[in-house]
């Protein structure tokens, strides 16, 4: 049974920055879908590609897995032998829930949880890499690398999927996609305070970029073809193609 989100729901009167800990990662299932719009066909849609693109003989990293979405929706499409899923993630209550998922889903494709800085990871012989609204965490001077990281460690044609959250350029746009995601949020039960408490306590964790600086970064590191392949208000997923 999925325990509701209300973390927010009372007001807080020293409200810390926004982390992954163990309140979070129990509710964090509801937490996530009623707060990322689009959130189940992105994860659904993880699973089609990892079927299109991972090869035998080959790895697939989820890079910031939490409580192993994406990882499981990957595993239970990947018809190739050979294959081993590698999930990290830094915070040590999204790992154990997420060894225990994954321990409840019988399958012949061996999976590792790893509670490591995926800034510290080496990636190599990847056929697929996930990056599922983590990158947006890491400090901008960081991203860089990573994505680096990543390109090097992947195979001819390996994918990339990296879902976050944007900015837009356009006051107008930026805004107006921000009063929707609010608004969205209300239509899931979300109280105005919880909508404003939360958004305090994510301002100095999670620094948006915009979906054109994204594209842009990704290509001067040579990946072949950059495509958002799923938008909805300032919420998105790109491919990057090696």
């Amino acid at each position: 049974m999925t325990t509701k989100d209300t973390l927010f729901a009372a007001p807080i009167e020293k409200l810390g920055d926004f982390t992954f800990d163990e309140s979070v990662a129990e509710v964090f299932p509801d937490m996530i879908q009623r707060s990322i719009p689009g959130y189940s066909n992105i994860i659904t849609a993880i699973g089609m590609l990892a079927e299109r693109f991972v090869t035998p003989n080959s790895r697939v990293y989820d890079l910031g897995c939490s409580r192993g979405a994406a990882t499981l929706s990957a595993r239970r499409h990947i018809q190739q032998p050979n294959v081993h899923i590698i999930g990290v993630d830094n915070s040590l209550p999204m790992v154990e829930r997420c060894r225990q998922h994954i321990a409840a889903y019988h399958s012949e494709i061996p999976v590792d949880i790893l509670c490591e800085d995926i800034r510290q990871i080496p990636i190599h012989n990847a056929s697929m890499v996930i990056l599922n609204f983590t990158l947006q965490f890491l400090p901008p001077e960081d991203r860089t690398a990573l994505l680096n990281n990543i390109y090097q460690g992947l195979n001819p044609n390996g994918v990339l999927v990296l879902s976050e959250k944007y900015r837009f350029d356009e006051k107008p746009i930026n805004d107006l996609l921000i009063d929707l995601h609010h608004q969205f949020k209300r239509a899931n039960g979300y109280s105005e305070l919880e909508v404003s408490q939360k958004r305090t306590a994510l301002e100095n964790v999670m620094r948006t970029d915009s979906i054109e600086g994204q594209k842009e970064r990704l290509k001067n590191l040579g990946f072949s073809h950059v495509s958002m392949w799923f938008q909805c208000f300032n919420f998105g997923s790109m491919i990057a193609i090696k």
